[in-house]
């Protein structure tokens, strides 16, 4: 991919929704990926975290194996903040290489560590160490 197509990304964060929007143009490379994840973890953390990021894709124009291993890293990144990942506005490329690595459910799948039942009761916990 080259260079002069790069061109890069744009945050946009909406504090009331506590919702992040980036889009996405040019080529998501290397250089373009380590960019998009260093924005999405730092709008992650702090003191008023975004609880949805939104990747908007529609000038999206290639995307390489470095571009996909950073979106790997952004879900990493959401799930562990607990955050909603979306992925808007795929083109066909993007869909299409995302199928055929079999990244589209685990990068669009809601986070299994939110849909996890909260036990009920007291929360004391019985047992050899806890009484």
């Amino acid at each position: 991919m080259t260079g002069a197509r790069h061109a890069g990304v744009h945050p946009v964060r909406d504090p009331a929704a506590a919702t992040l929007t980036v889009r996405v143009s040019g080529e998501l490379d290397d250089t373009c990926g380590a960019e998009l994840t260093a924005v999405v973890v730092a709008h992650l953390s702090g003191p008023a975290p975004s609880r949805a990021v939104r990747l908007d894709f529609r000038e999206l124009v290639g995307v390489d194996a470095l571009g996909l291993a950073a979106l790997l890293m952004i879900r990493r990144h959401t799930s562990a903040a607990r955050a909603v990942l979306h992925l808007d506005n795929r083109p066909a490329a993007l869909e299409r290489l995302l199928r055929q690595t079999n990244v589209l459910d685990h990068l669009t799948a809601a986070d299994p560590a939110e849909t996890l039942p909260v036990p009920s009761g007291s929360g004391e916990v019985s047992g050899p160490c806890g009484g």
